[in-house]
């Protein structure tokens, strides 16, 4: 009888959904058919929470950025309101029953994000555009909450680690295929490079980014001893379609990111302490400083603009005289730095940057991409940006989270003795590498084409910090 009145209440539910589908579709109004996943998310959400994070993961790459909506932020289709939701549904668990580990809000990379969060919530406070830092401060929220504190409790189950890279991958290669094909189709054309990928990634510098970002990963998987002859020869596609699609990305930033990558790789091989490796890179970026004039005047003799070949496309990286991209990223950078010597303490709130700027560029500094609106983007840097938008200490708290990164995976490199969980550190940091490189150079945290890995390699080591490394020492 029970079984009975269920099926009548899913014959009754499905004629109700056929009919009211119907009617909508009769007036042209086609979102009711979208009611179906909608539910099934919700189900996800309320039950299977792990499941719908991998979801989002695999979407992610796929998903369609919706550009300049009310308030001044784009959207991403159908992620962002997912990844929304999944905050939402961890901040009524959280207000029902703390679950959260405490261990984890105890380790320096959470202290060092909390702080950076709080710094970012005062800062919205003083913006002088309110509504767009704290639209802002919330997409930073969904990112941290989702692939950072529930990330870690995911990866509880080393497993995770791979199948959450293995979802963006896969993901991520049927972008790369569309892209390629589209790309061909006018014969790999330099300047079409720019935007063939979009509407999925707006252009090629985050395309890159991204395709750096998972090559060492895949490096990984493709020389893993432990994995299957069928996993290293799958791993070994994936590996040269990714190297292909960077080739023909002609992002110069992804290249430099890369030799960083390298670099990184001999001084861990080598041993080299973190605090040796800062103070290095300290050092170095004092002697920059000190000699910055004699610099300049050495790279403005470099006139090669980008270029199919791939020689001169990597001398032009240095060029900061007639190239259109580098000289406009200096541009963005000096009016940056006016407004932060305008307001150093607080700066000019989260996100207000591109609605700031305009005022701040001097005319023998502005390229033929310039505008006088202010209306085409962003600081071009993960450093430069925060230090005019949250002063001072929002570059700092920033940076520190990438200095308590950088040291854990330094630490976990050097103590961990089990092999596959070692080399999943080692990769993880590198890739980590290529990014804050890349950082150096264009912002993408505001997007989840790269929030979602970014947050999720931190997370990934992490975990491996909290839950994991204590197995890897029982194996000896």
């Amino acid at each position: 009888m029970v079984d009975q009145k269920n099926i009548k209440w899913v014959y009754a539910l499905s004629i109700a959904f056929i009919l009211i589908n119907a009617v909508c579709t009769f007036f042209e109004f086609y979102y009711f058919n979208l009611f179906p996943a909608a539910v099934l998310i919700l189900l996800l959400a309320l039950f299977s929470l792990d499941k719908l994070i991998l979801f989002v993961v695999f979407l992610t790459p796929l998903a369609i950025n919706l550009q300049n909506i009310d308030g001044g932020l784009g959207l991403s289709l159908p992620t962002e309101p997912i990844i929304f939701g999944i905050m939402m549904v961890f901040i009524f668990k959280q207000l029902h029953s703390n679950t959260l580990d405490v261990k984890l809000l105890k380790h320096p990379i959470t202290i060092a994000i909390l702080i950076n969060l709080v710094w970012l919530f005062i800062t919205s406070i003083t913006s002088d555009i309110p509504i767009v830092s704290f639209k802002f401060l919330i997409s930073r929220l969904w990112f941290v909450i989702t692939f950072y504190f529930l990330a870690t409790q995911l990866f509880k189950k080393f497993s995770n680690i791979k199948i959450f890279i293995w979802l963006y991958i896969i993901s991520f290669s049927i972008i790369i295929i569309y892209t390629l094909y589209s790309h061909a189709l006018v014969n790999f054309d330099e300047q079409i490079a720019n935007y063939i990928m979009s509407p999925f990634y707006n252009d090629h510098t985050i395309y890159g980014a991204m395709l750096a970002m998972f090559l060492p990963v895949l490096f990984f998987f493709t020389m893993n001893k432990k994995y299957s002859a069928s996993v290293k020869f799958a791993a070994s596609l994936f590996l040269v379609l990714f190297i292909v699609a960077l080739i023909f990305s002609y992002t110069r930033a992804a290249w430099v990111s890369l030799a960083v990558a390298l670099i990184a790789y001999v001084v861990l091989l080598l041993r080299i302490r973190f605090r040796n490796v800062l103070i290095i890179f300290l050092s170095a970026c004092t002697l920059a400083f000190v000699y910055q004039t004699e610099i300049v005047m050495r790279l403005e003799k470099n006139r090669q603009d980008a270029s199919q070949d791939f020689d001169k496309h990597i001398e032009s990286i240095s060029n900061i005289s007639t190239d259109a991209s580098n000289l406009e990223r200096l541009n963005r950078w000096n009016a940056a730095f006016r407004m932060f010597q305008e307001r150093p303490i607080l700066g000019w709130g989260p996100g207000t940057y591109s609605f700031e700027y305009a005022p701040f560029q001097h005319a023998h500094e502005k390229t033929i991409i310039s505008t006088n609106m202010g209306d085409k983007g962003n600081a071009h840097s993960e450093y430069i940006g925060p230090l005019c938008e949250s002063g001072v200490l929002g570059a700092l708290t920033f940076i520190s989270i990438i200095i308590c990164v950088l040291a854990t995976g330094f630490r976990l490199y050097y103590t961990l003795t089990e092999n596959e969980t070692k080399k999943m550190v080692l990769v993880i940091i590198l890739g980590f590498i290529t990014y804050i490189v890349h950082g150096g150079l264009n912002n993408f945290l505001d997007t989840d084409k790269a929030s979602v890995p970014f947050w999720g390699f931190v997370a990934m080591l992490v975990a491996i910090d909290l839950y994991h490394k204590r197995k890897s020492e029982d194996v000896t």
